[in-house]
């Protein structure tokens, strides 16, 4: 057999063992995620008291991980939704919706009826449509404990201009999942990787998915090429020329029982329309220059007005056998996708901390980090045992 045959029958092999894993941690998760339900819907009887919108001016809200941080399409706001705190004995998750005024450096709590249970280590995408709209899919809920995760595979909509929440119901989308990147490309989100893990198993995907804005329909997408491994926790973001780059993550495997060894990816792959066709994709491996970043996972990404990707903090885990110790940065880097160059920011003391720049377009994460599972929405910093996003 040819190079290409045992490439293929490799692939294959990959495919059948991925999805025997994910039939696995599957049935044993599920009874976890039935307990939880139960706790779910207790959350959303009290929600569904809520009846009329609401917003009241407020402080900073409180301390908070792997929730998300989107910009208005159209005003200078940034609109920050749920995430989870640990307070050392309990985990508590929120739904909240918090609303950013740049210029005026306030915040407002946006209390809206049947809003998304509750959530962190979700995507939020904002689109322009219809006066804005902010698109959030999966993430998680645990237990008080912590010990327990259900991974939601809901799509929601907020209409920014009405102030409503909308689920939209759909067959064929993603598993549900954590540690997800998703962007809108054109007239689609676009949704790649994550990981899915109950008490004693977990599997990384390496997938993606589209869901069309037009017809609210998913779509597998099955490039061709050699694309990412199964990771989370990445780098996703639309090139001016119209393809989509993932770059690092985090993933793990077993090595022998009751052991886990954690990879940081620090390559890059494109995802681009092969021929210009909308049904047809391809993955291209990419070798950047310029300074690159060093292994990390947990970083945050926004897009500035160049179509640079900003590129900040993130943390990289030394994994022995018995232990884990993380170092975090504050590093700031810049990727050039026009040049296919990465350059090192330097970050200066500001003497007024109110922004007078307009707001960067798209979206950011704002998830933090906290040592043995990554997953949230980038990483800017805080620990809390036995869990990293």
């Amino acid at each position: 057999m040819g190079k290409k045959g045992k490439k293929e029958k490799k692939g294959r092999g990959a495919e059948k063992t991925a999805a025997k894993m994910e039939k696995k941690v599957s049935k044993r998760s599920r009874k976890e995620e039935e307990d939880l339900e139960a706790l779910i819907a207790h959350f959303q009887t009290l929600d569904a008291k809520r009846t009329q919108t609401v917003e009241i001016p407020c402080p900073p809200p409180s301390p908070r991980l792997n929730a998300s941080l989107s910009v208005h399409p159209e005003k200078d706001e940034l609109i920050l939704f749920g995430g989870e705190y640990f307070n050392g004995q309990k985990t508590f998750l929120y739904n909240e919706l918090y609303v950013y005024n740049i210029r005026k450096d306030t915040w407002t709590k946006v209390d809206i009826p049947s809003p998304p249970p509750r959530r962190c280590a979700h995507q939020a995408v904002v689109v322009p449509q219809g006066g804005g709209q902010l698109w959030v899919f999966g993430g998680e809920f645990a237990s008080p404990n912590g010990e327990q995760f259900y991974h939601y595979k809901d799509l929601w909509v907020l209409h920014l201009a009405t102030k409503t929440w909308e689920q939209v119901k759909s067959t064929g989308g993603p598993s549900g999942r954590s540690g997800h990147r998703m962007v809108a490309w054109k007239r689609q989100l676009i949704l790649f990787g994550g990981f899915h893990e109950s008490t004693r198993d977990y599997i990384y995907y390496n997938d993606v998915y589209a869901f069309n804005l037009d017809t609210f329909t998913w779509s597998k997408l099955s490039p061709s090429g050699t694309g990412p491994t199964p990771r989370s926790g990445c780098q996703m973001s639309v090139t001016p020329q119209g393809g989509i780059v993932v770059y690092g993550g985090y993933s793990k495997q077993r090595v022998k029982k009751d052991v886990d060894k954690g990879t940081r990816h620090s390559d890059m792959f494109l995802l681009k329309p092969e021929d210009g066709r909308e049904d047809k994709w391809v993955w291209t491996r990419m070798n950047p220059s310029g300074v690159k970043p060093t292994p990390r996972s947990g970083f945050s990404v926004a897009m500035a007005p160049n179509h640079q990707t900003l590129f900040f903090g993130g943390v990289c885990d030394e994994e022995e056998e018995e232990s884990l110790s993380g170092e975090f940065f504050n590093d700031l880097y810049f990727y050039d996708a026009t040049r296919n160059r990465w350059f090192e920011g330097q970050l200066k003391a500001v003497t007024n901390p109110v922004p007078t720049l307009p707001p960067l377009p798209g979206d950011s994460g704002l998830g933090e980090t906290c040592p043995g599972h990554h997953c949230g929405d980038s990483g800017l910093g805080e620990t809390c045992p036995g869990h990293q996003w």
